[in-house]
């Protein structure tokens, strides 16, 4: 059973959907305890990093003790963001601290490179090291973003894109995995690296 966390950052709708086509078993748990027996967390979310907030120790206690159990956590655009130590965006709130560093917002129009932030559309990956999550995934694949700050690119840093600067797009340490993209609107990519993700649990 994978579950779904839900901290009121955005609609679950498509990432449920994406899951359900996988066949994946899927609850979203209303209280930390509720984790109990599940094999795998997923955590999604768009907006702004004060709406993480809404993890409070209860649930990062409780994400953080499975993880330490071998369970498989996977953070999807604002949930990747979450895996870090926090985000400039809401410098009083920390986030999970499983991988180090900050993220900070990405670099707009200067005159020059004329980027319009958010960073909204397809892009590509650019592999950085073998990783179970990217699995079957080729250099230069395309995905969905949507999102104005961005993780550094640490060794955790399993792919990486660049829209002025380059950033972390996927990261992965151990059974602790992130996207800063939507997997669930990127194609056949996206399905790829949810697969994998159910393979690490069991669910597939």
């Amino acid at each position: 059973m994978i579950a779904l966390i839900d901290y009121g950052a955005g609609n679950l709708t498509s990432v449920k959907k994406a899951l359900s086509y996988l066949d994946a078993e899927i609850t979203v748990p209303r209280s930390p305890t509720a984790l109990s027996g599940c094999s795998g967390i997923i955590v999604p979310g768009v907006g702004n990093f004060e709406a993480t907030s809404n993890l409070g120790n209860g649930w990062t206690s409780a994400v953080v003790d499975h993880v330490r159990q071998g369970i498989p956590l996977l953070g999807i655009c604002l949930g990747l963001q979450w895996l870090f130590a926090g985000s400039a965006e809401a410098p009083s709130i920390s986030g999970l601290g499983e991988i180090a560093g900050t993220c900070a917002l990405l670099p707009g129009d200067d005159g020059a490179t004329r980027l319009k932030v958010p960073h909204v559309g397809w892009n590509s990956l650019n592999l950085k090291r073998s990783s179970w999550l990217l699995e079957g995934v080729s250099e230069g694949s395309q995905v969905y973003f949507t999102h104005s700050f961005a993780a550094p690119v640490t060794d955790e840093c399993a792919a990486s894109t660049t829209y002025g600067v380059e950033f972390a797009s996927v990261v992965e340490r151990d059974q602790v995995a992130g996207v800063q993209f939507h997997p669930e609107k990127s194609g056949d990519v996206g399905l790829t690296i949810l697969k994998n993700y159910l393979r690490r649990v069991g669910s597939v």
